[in-house]
């Protein structure tokens, strides 16, 4: 493991720190949270990988197909991306036969996205799967996701939802991490 340098007493950045950083209390749901993204975005990079696609495609399938007509203006705007990037991405999704761009009506300088039956039926699939992990995490019990834990009055807890996103198998090598942060703070 490679630890970040931090200054020692006398100011030297290349000798690796000894101490764990301070904990503050949202440490444990910042680190659940990249857990549980990891697996939330797994489901449907799978999938995407079968048509040699990847997160990028992901996100301009899923807003096309939400929002038709969309115009590439606004697309860029929703992503934070770089024209070039969009670019990239839009073309493979456009050859193959899954965006549609169309004229703009009232404007010729607009192009408005459209996803066509192929883009739509592959942008379902990826929604599917994660509405199926958001579901099952909102359906466990209180408390089932964390060792024995259980939140007030059986609500489900953002730590316990974020733990129960996380693939079942993975949870406690998750737990196992997070403990020896805590106790390596101590």
């Amino acid at each position: 493991m490679i630890l970040p340098a931090t200054p020692t007493a006398g100011g030297d950045a290349s000798v690796p720190s000894q101490s764990p950083p301070a904990q503050s209390p949202g440490d444990d749901l910042i680190e659940l949270l990249f857990f549980a993204y990891r697996d939330f975005v797994g489901d449907p990079d799978r999938i995407l990988a079968q048509y040699g696609f990847g997160r990028a495609h992901h996100r301009v399938l899923h807003f096309v197909d939400r929002y038709p007509g969309l115009t590439i203006a606004e697309l860029l705007d929703i992503l934070r991306i770089t024209k070039q990037s969009l670019n990239r991405v839009l073309k493979d999704l456009i050859e193959q036969d899954y965006i549609v761009q169309k004229t703009g009506t009232s404007d010729r300088r607009q192009r408005l996205l459209f996803c066509t039956a192929r883009g739509t039926a592959l942008a379902g699939d990826l929604i599917r799967v994660q509405t199926h992990r958001v579901t099952r995490a909102l359906a466990e019990p209180a408390g089932a996701a964390s060792e024995g834990g259980s939140s007030e009055g059986g609500a489900v807890s953002a730590q316990n939802f974020l733990l129960a996103m996380i693939e079942p198998e993975e949870r406690a090598t998750v737990r196992r991490l997070m403990a020896r942060r805590a106790r390596s703070a101590v």
